[in-house]
């Protein structure tokens, strides 16, 4: 049974302010009131039947635009025999058609929205996860992803390529079936902005890198590490911004996710399986939200930077404290929360 902070004895615990050593950004682990993961409500990923409306199933090819990559066990072009494919989004956020124009409008800037916006559709099957994928595809995946950042990044008007999965309606997902989105941005984002400024800083304090300083120290200290393989750490980050938040973090240092390697990319579909599994077991199916942090695609290799993954699961709301001060509230301690899914039995 998971161990919670404050639960024994008479006395309540304090709760404890935690900086993140990058941002510099606070975070309040509320340990009095710590909570195991049946004390959320939430709502449940349930895979839904397919239906003849969803765009992104085997055989409704013509229900989106023209696909720009797809692995295909047979079948030609915008047919069914792919296992991933890549489209753009029929809806985008940002256009790829146009030139890059910059103006001012009194004290305020504009510029037009150029940009691209991808959907990768992960598998045929409507009813799958990344839980419930074999690794191998999951690294196919991966293994797309690296294939579209190392195409887009030769558009020179493209500074950031953001990958993102929005897994459930509470995460934001607007359509059921599997699929992450792709959004190459045409500046670099202020969040990625403010960890780059961050990492940069430690390292011309210390002349290290400030990720592989906290894999150092996680992987001895090993209470807040969920699992770990030759390639990769999983962590409860020691600032956990949210309940049972985890990074995926390669071991050997490199800022951009685009030059990873096969065998890399093999095991991280090995790693991201697992890690799913264990939360999707120990939360009931909760909706998350994945991010790739990695550098800005027109940038050399960087030594303060390091690549990695966050997954939030959706188990509590941002709310009026969190908007007015920028400190986040996490009712579980990242140490209890990588105990409870490092010692899961799948």
């Amino acid at each position: 049974m998971l161990t919670v902070a404050g639960s024994a004895g008479p006395e309540m615990s304090v709760p404890d302010l935690r900086k993140d050593p990058i941002t510099g950004r606070w975070v309040i682990v509320a340990s009095d009131r710590a909570l195991r993961p049946s004390d959320f409500t939430r709502q449940h990923v349930i895979p839904a039947p397919a239906t003849k409306l969803c765009p992104f199933c085997a055989g409704h090819e013509s229900r989106t635009p023209p696909e720009v990559l797809a692995y295909r066990n047979s079948g030609a072009p915008n047919e069914p025999g792919w296992h991933v494919r890549v489209v753009p989004n029929k809806f985008p956020a940002l256009r790829v058609e146009g030139e890059i124009q910059r103006r001012g409008e009194g004290l305020y800037d504009r510029m037009t929205g150029i940009g691209a916006h991808e959907i990768i559709v992960e598998t045929p099957d409507h009813a799958a996860s990344l839980a419930t994928l074999p690794a191998r595809h999951v690294a196919d995946v991966f293994f797309a992803i690296r294939d579209r950042i190392l195409d887009l990044r030769r558009d020179m008007r493209l500074r950031y390529i953001l990958l993102f999965k929005n897994h459930g309606v509470a995460a934001g997902a607007t359509i059921e079936h599997p699929h992450s989105q792709l959004i190459a941005l045409p500046v670099v984002p202020k969040r990625v902005q403010e960890e780059l400024d961050g990492a940069h800083r430690y390292f011309q304090f210390r002349e290290r890198c400030v990720f592989c300083d906290i894999l150092e120290q996680e992987l001895q200290d090993h209470r807040r590490v969920v699992l770990e393989t030759n390639h990769f750490a999983v962590i409860a980050p020691f600032a956990s911004r949210f309940p049972f938040e985890v990074w995926v973090m390669p071991r050997r240092h490199d800022s951009h996710f685009e030059r990873l390697d096969a065998s890399g990319i093999q095991d991280l579909g090995h790693v991201l399986t697992e890690v799913l599994q264990r939360m999707d077991r120990a939360l009931e199916h909760a909706p998350y939200n994945a991010i790739l942090h990695t550098a800005p695609v027109q940038d050399g290799p960087m030594t303060h930077f390091h690549w990695h993954i966050e997954i939030m699961p959706k188990l509590t709301k941002v709310a009026g404290f969190e908007w007015g001060s920028g400190f986040y509230l996490n009712p579980t301690p990242p140490e209890d929360a990588a105990k409870f899914l490092r010692e899961l039995v799948l």
